[in-house]
């Protein structure tokens, strides 16, 4: 990971990083870097880490890795994690701990990777508008891998977390902002608050030096990412060093104040406990008094993830550059958001999964799905590609308003008389009928010869449509748009 600091600052172990979008040398790359347990042992695996290819039009222009445990159940959770400057998936895999929970806990481990096509430095681009906004570069390119996950490995939609370290981190924090209604739990290690910054030399005050804003004005800069109307946020943890000099120990307080506004709660903890490894956790519970916010003070700790190496069951990762030998963080996250099974996150309620969860039928923009009811359900919620696309209080429901001759993931879950979601089905998979529009640009001989065309008296036509093209020679050019089976029309304006 390499650090975000100005030629002029020099320390210790510190070289410049320099980073910037697309090769311009942008410091900011970020960040440089930028209880008890269920009684289920550890699992041995022979999966491995996979890359995934074809998971959406990949705005961001990154590739998806994996790591799935042998046998791992439908309506597992899943966890994308998110390395450093300078890192990679395959770094981040082999020494962030996260594996050995994956196989303990039973859960999906997604590892988005960036590379220096995008930033000469490998990081996340935590501080462009154009890759953390929802729906835009890599922000979408990080929502489409978890869409893919869940189709691939029937992930429960409900049970979505995402971590990530340094310029990870600060990715992470705009990924919880953007997309409240995908990630049920983050959790922010060495990072900066949600929209900090939005320009290269903003990256800089708030590594260094972040704004001393209200809680108010933090929280409102995450509810503005956010879809309108959202209420229901996820649950953050905050890590932290407090002798870290990439990212100040000041932006945990800056986080700590966004995140605990957002949840309409106040800054003053909870409870307090110290934990191994010089480590000081501070919680904030929400009004039913389950921790919505935590935040791990590590004493004495730099700028890194803080990991603990050994066998031991609260003990995990590898020392390296940026992983620092304090306290196994991903263990206590993973417990804090519930994936221990401990209840500390956000778990189904008590209905089973809709069975038979099928497919009835499809148009060019629907797709008409039925299932078999389940006693003691109120509603059901229908999920599309892992994000809740409706809600039904009959065991059958239309998806419309859908591209043509596109796949879609579907699963289910029932609601019972108190609000409380179930588990969720197995996924299907739905096509849309129709046809998607192609386009082909050549001279009217060649369109003639592939179909796309007839000539008759020595003049074309557009097969289907009957568009004159002109005369029946390699002289003439046009651009043809296939909009059904067999049917096209002249595109020469645009296709």
């Amino acid at each position: 990971m390499g650090q975000p600091y100005p030629p002029s600052r020099s320390a210790r172990g510190r070289r410049p990083l320099g980073g910037l979008r697309r090769g311009l040398a942008v410091v900011a790359g970020l960040l440089a870097l930028t209880g008890g347990l269920v009684a289920v042992g550890p699992r041995a695996s022979a999966a491995g880490l996979t890359q995934v290819t074809g998971f959406g039009t990949n705005p961001g222009n990154l590739t998806m890795h994996a790591y799935v445990p042998d046998g791992l159940a439908t309506g597992a959770p899943l966890v994308v994690a998110l390395h450093g400057c300078t890192q990679s998936a395959s770094d981040y895999y082999a020494k962030s701990g996260w594996p050995k929970f994956a196989d303990r806990y039973g859960f999906a481990l997604v590892l988005p990777q960036t590379t220096s096509a995008n930033n000469s430095n490998s990081c996340f681009n935590w501080f462009d508008s154009a890759d953390s906004t929802r729906g835009q570069g890599e922000a979408l390119s990080i929502r489409q891998m978890v869409d893919k996950a869940v189709s691939l490995y029937g992930s429960d939609p409900r049970r979505v977390y995402i971590t990530g370290l340094s310029a990870g981190a600060g990715m992470t924090a705009d990924m919880l902002a953007a997309y409240p209604d995908v990630f049920a739990g983050g959790s922010i290690d060495s990072g900066l608050p949600a929209y900090c910054a939005t320009s290269v030399s903003a990256a800089y005050t708030c590594m260094y030096s972040p704004p001393n804003k209200t809680p108010a004005q933090w929280g409102d800069l995450v509810r503005s990412a956010a879809p309108a109307g959202t209420t229901a946020w996820p649950r953050v943890a905050i890590w932290q060093g407090t002798s870290d000099t990439t990212v100040a120990p000041a932006n945990a307080t800056e986080l700590r104040d966004q995140w605990t506004n957002v949840w309409g709660i106040g800054q003053a903890p909870t409870r307090t406990e110290s934990l191994s490894g010089d480590t000081t956790l501070s919680e904030y519970a929400d009004a039913s008094g389950k921790p919505a916010v935590r935040v791990y003070s590590v004493s004495g700790m730099a700028h890194g993830l803080a990991v603990d190496p050994g066998s031991g069951p609260e003990q995990c990762g590898a020392t390296g550059t940026y992983y620092l030998d304090t306290i196994c963080s991903s263990y206590h996250t993973a417990r804090f958001w519930g994936l221990d099974g401990g209840g500390g996150g956000q778990t189904p309620g008590g209905l089973p999964a809709p069975a038979g969860l099928t497919v009835g039928g499809t148009t060019d923009t629907s797709v008409s799905l039925s299932w078999t009811a389940v006693t003691g359900a109120s509603s059901y919620e229908v999920y599309r590609g892992g994000a809740r696309v409706g809600t039904t209080t009959s065991a059958s429901y239309t998806d419309a308003g859908l591209a043509t001759a596109t796949t879609y993931a579907y699963t289910v879950a029932a609601v019972d008389t108190a609000g409380a979601v179930g588990a969720v089905s197995s996924p299907v998979s739905a096509t849309t009928t129709g046809h998607p529009p192609t386009c082909s640009t050549a001279n009217n001989y060649q369109h003639v010869a592939a179909g796309r065309a007839y000539q008759s008296g020595g003049q074309t036509y557009a097969t289907g449509s009957g568009q004159a093209m002109g005369l029946y020679n390699t002289f003439v050019t046009h651009t043809l748009k296939q909009t059904a089976p067999g049917y096209y029309v002249v595109a020469d304006a645009g296709c």
